[in-house]
C-alpha cells in the first residue's frame, strides 16, 4: 500500500489563550486534490503553516511524504511546494531570473535549471511574461509565478493557501485549471472559503470550523449528509399572498421563502419541523390552491456550507462554540503565543 502523502494526528495550536486548532486529525492519499474548506478564521492557514514547517504545533503530530514536520523539517521542505496567501515575490526581478533564483535555492542542479524553468513556464502559461519584471504583471500572472515557484523543484506534495484570493472570475478559472493540471502528478491540498472552488477542482473536501474538522468527504457525500437532515420542500404554486400564507401556515411548516417567480407561478421553499406532516398537508390542499409540483429540497453548495458551519442544527456541533472545552491542552513550554490566524 502506498504511503500516505499527509498524515495529521491530534494537531493543536494556540495563540496565547486562543486555540486555533483543537486536536484535528486527517490524512491525504497520494494523487488526491483536497479542498480545505472553512470560514475565515477557521484554522486553515494555521494548519498549512504547520504542514509547511513555518510554525510548530502545540500538540499532535504531522508527517508529509513520510517525514515528520518537526523532527525532519528539512526533508519535508524538499518534498513540498508551498504557495502562501501572500506570495513572496521580488517585484524588481524578471520572471525568468526569479524562477532561476528559486530553482537554485530549492536545490535544482545547475544543468537542469533551464529545463525546470521551461517546464513550469509552459505549465503555468508564463511564456509571454518571462522577460518582464514581476511588478509589471497583473495579479493573475503574479499568482501564476507563485504557482511556478511552488512546483519548480518537482515536489511530491503541493500546498496552496487561498490560491484564487483577489482574482477576477476569468483568472479564477485559469488558476483552477492549473491546479487540476498540477493534481495529475502531485498530491494537492489547498485552502479556500469559496464554495465553487471545491466543486470545480477537488476529489475530496475537508471542512474545518473553529479549529475542528466537522466534515470530510466528496461534494456528493456531504450533500447527501446535509440532505438527510434537510427537511425542506420545494413547492411550485401561484405567486399570491394567499397561497404563500396558506403554505406557510400548514402543519409541520416552520418557515416559507419565495425563491423565484416565473410568470404567474412562484417557487416556494418550505422549512419543515415535520417533513412528513408538511408534505401530506401540501397534497391535501394542492388542488385547491393550484400546486403544480412538490419535491424534496436538494441542498446547494451554499446550503451545505451553512449547515456544516452555522453552529446550529443536527449537522453542527451539539455544544455551543463559546462553551467548548480546549481539552487538556496547555500553551507550549516556550510561551510562544504566535500571531493571529488569518
Amino acid at each position: 500500500m502506498a504511503e500516505k502523502s499527509i498524515v495529521v494526528e491530534g494537531l493543536a495550536k494556540n495563540y496565547g489563550d486562543f486555540w486555533a486548532l483543537n486536536g484535528i486529525s486527517f490524512d491525504v492519499e497520494p494523487g488526491q486534490i483536497v479542498g480545505f474548506l472553512g470560514p475565515n478564521g477557521a484554522g486553515k492557514t494555521t494548519t498549512m503553516k504547520i504542514l509547511t514547517c513555518f510554525m510548530a504545533a502545540a500538540k499532535g503530530k504531522a508527517t508529509v511524504a513520510g517525514h515528520d514536520v518537526y523532527e525532519d523539517s528539512e526533508k519535508v521542505r524538499q518534498k513540498i511546494g508551498y504557495l502562501p496567501e501572500s506570495v513572496p515575490l521580488y517585484g524588481e526581478m524578471m520572471v525568468y531570473d526569479y524562477l532561476r533564483f528559486i530553482a537554485e535555492i530549492r536545490g535544482v542542479p545547475g544543468a537542469k535549471r533551464h529545463d525546470a524553468i521551461k517546464r513550469v513556464v509552459e505549465l503555468t502559461g508564463l511564456g509571454p511574461m518571462v522577460a518582464k519584471n514581476i511588478m509589471e504583471l497583473s495579479k493573475g500572472y503574479r499568482q501564476r509565478v507563485g504557482l511556478a515557484q511552488a512546483i519548480i523543484h518537482e515536489p511530491e506534495v503541493v500546498i496552496l493557501d487561498e490560491p484564487t484570493s483577489g482574482l477576477d472570475p476569468n483568472q479564477i478559472v485559469e488558476i483552477r485549471d492549473l491546479i487540476t493540471e498540477i493534481g495529475k502528478e502531485k498530491t494537492v491540498i489547498f485552502s479556500t472559503h469559496i464554495l465553487q472552488e471545491v466543486a470545480a477542482v477537488c476529489d475530496r473536501i475537508i471542512v474545518i470550523d473553529h479549529g475542528e474538522i466537522i466534515a470530510d468527504g466528496t461534494v456528493d457525500e456531504l450533500s447527501a449528509r446535509v440532505a438527510q437532515s434537510d427537511s425542506g420542500l420545494l413547492v411550485t404554486a401561484p405567486s399570491t399572498r394567499t397561497v404563500s400564507s396558506r403554505l406557510g401556515g400548514l402543519p409541520g411548516v416552520s418557515a416559507i421563502e419565495e425563491l423565484k417567480v416565473v410568470g404567474d407561478e412562484a417557487l416556494y421553499r418550505l422549512d419543515c419541523r415535520d417533513a412528513d406532516a408538511a408534505r401530506k398537508a401540501v397534497f391535501e390542499i394542492g388542488n385547491e390552491i393550484g400546486v403544480t409540483e412538490v419535491k424534496q429540497h436538494q441542498p446547494s453548495l451554499e446550503d451545505i456550507f451553512r449547515a456544516l458551519t452555522s453552529g446550529t442544527g443536527e449537522l453542527a456541533a451539539t455544544e455551543p462554540r463559546a462553551a467548548r472545552p480546549t481539552k487538556d491542552y496547555a500553551p507550549p513550554a516556550d510561551g510562544d503565543d504566535g500571531g493571529e490566524e488569518e
